[in-house]
């Protein structure tokens, strides 16, 4: 996908000057849609993740994009994109964080419903209309989101998620502390979103997962059985720090919804052992490559096996992804690389 031509970034000065010049929205009818991405330093994806809003086959959406403070040039990319198409409304600011910026958004917002999107992933063609034609039809519907393929830094297709469909099993599994819709694939009624207090800062980085078990206390959560979206995973950018932090604000807010539903206590935290970054980051190398072979990705597998290899040549984890995706064979029950 080609972006419109690039310009350096534009000083503070016109930085501050151009959020004053939104137009007030005082007047103005609301669309249907409105689509709330964040964006800090959205680096080489961040055209595809624009283009693909702008060429949906459903119209009728305001594309609401915050710049958090970033220090490429993201923002003169997404200005040149809104100077082409009048949907598509940017405010630039300092950096305030994710839940800031999704709650300066939702409350920017005008739409029926809230679409979310990141600047790295890159949205299906007909998401927005199958979205808001679910939830026209199901008006118990809070959220909806949808199939979604997991796809790497160089676009190689990894697997597919999403498969909970309906709101049993969603509710169920986010319970245990999974997050069972893809978050920038997710449409929602604004009003069910505004009435549950939108994001909660204390959540962080578990804002989504505790976004859907309080959705799912005022209505209904469904996936559609359609992929909506591409989701793009970084394995660099995973921090031993991250992973910690995620697995303790998991943990609080899955106990939260189950006092506030009047549940039993889920079994106490177990954190794993302190590790350093390079073996988180090992980790989640192995993690996306078994993705990729159970996706049926065989070459993309060996490719994460020798990735891995490469971090750490004496892990036989590493031995045994390479050597499973050469084979095209699944491991032996025991864990060994078949034979």
């Amino acid at each position: 996908m080609s972006g419109p031509a690039r310009s350096g970034a534009a000083p503070a000065s016109s930085q501050a000057a151009q959020r004053q010049a939104q137009p007030r929205d005082e007047g103005r009818p609301g669309p249907v849609l409105s689509v709330l991405m964040p964006v800090h330093d959205g680096g080489r994806f961040l055209d595809a993740a624009v283009e693909s809003i702008l060429a949906q086959d459903f119209r009728d959406f305001e594309f609401l994009v915050i710049d958090d403070g970033s220090t490429d040039d993201s923002l003169a990319r997404l200005q040149a994109y809104a100077a082409a198409d009048d949907r598509l409304r940017i405010r630039s600011r300092g950096n305030q964080g994710l839940v800031a910026t999704l709650n300066e958004l939702l409350a920017w917002a005008r739409g029926e419903f809230v679409a979310r999107m990141d600047a790295d992933d890159v949205a299906e063609p007909g998401r927005f209309r199958l979205q808001v034609e679910h939830l026209r039809r199901h008006p118990d519907v809070a959220c909806v989101g949808g199939l979604w393929h997991v796809i790497d830094d160089a676009d190689r297709f990894l697997i597919e998620f999403g498969h909970r469909l309906d709101d049993a099993s969603i509710q169920r599994a986010a319970l245990e502390g999974n997050s069972p819709i893809c978050h920038p694939a997710a449409t929602m009624r604004r009003s069910a979103l505004v009435d549950v207090g939108g994001y909660r800062a204390e959540s962080h980085p578990a804002e989504d997962l505790d976004l859907w078990l309080r959705l799912g206390e005022v209505g209904v959560l469904a996936n559609l059985p359609d992929v909506v979206l591409r989701y793009r995973v970084h394995p660099a950018s995973v921090s031993a720090r991250r992973r910690q932090d995620q697995l303790v604000a998991t943990h609080r807010v899955c106990a939260e919804a189950r006092r506030r539903r009047g549940l039993p206590a889920g079994p106490p935290l177990a954190l794993p052992a302190v590790t350093s970054d390079r073996a988180v980051q090992l980790e989640v190398v192995l993690r996306h490559g078994w993705w990729a072979f159970h996706g049926r990705q065989w070459p993309t597998a060996a490719r994460y096996g020798l990735r891995a290899l490469l971090r750490t040549p004496w892990s036989p984890d590493a031995w045994r992804l390479l050597t499973c995706a050469l084979l095209r064979r699944k491991p032996a029950p025991d864990g060994d690389p078949p034979g």
